[in-house]
């Protein structure tokens, strides 16, 4: 038997160095900062949700203040999305 999609996904992303994951949303942040118009908007956009996701997903092994300090940044990332859309 097959272990569910989201748990394959959950091991792959778990294996993920996290110094390249770091860098790699940070190139995508800087991108969508620097990028005009809806262009840097909708990375950003689509930053927020993959992090959103990733939020989510690891929300029942997260300390309260780690939520907050999430839920936080997911919040600024997305009004800086929108701001950037206008």
């Amino acid at each position: 038997m097959t272990p569910p999609p989201s748990e394959n996904l959950l091991r792959r992303l778990a294996g993920v160095n996290p110094t390249t994951a770091f860098i790699a949303a940070l190139a995508v942040f800087l991108a969508g900062v620097f990028l005009p118009g809806i262009v840097g908007a909708a990375l950003l956009f689509a930053l927020g949700l993959a992090l959103a996701a990733l939020t989510f997903t690891t929300w029942p092994v997260q300390t309260p203040a780690l939520r907050a300090v999430r839920v936080l940044m997911l919040v600024l990332l997305f009004a800086v999305s929108v701001a950037k859309a206008l």
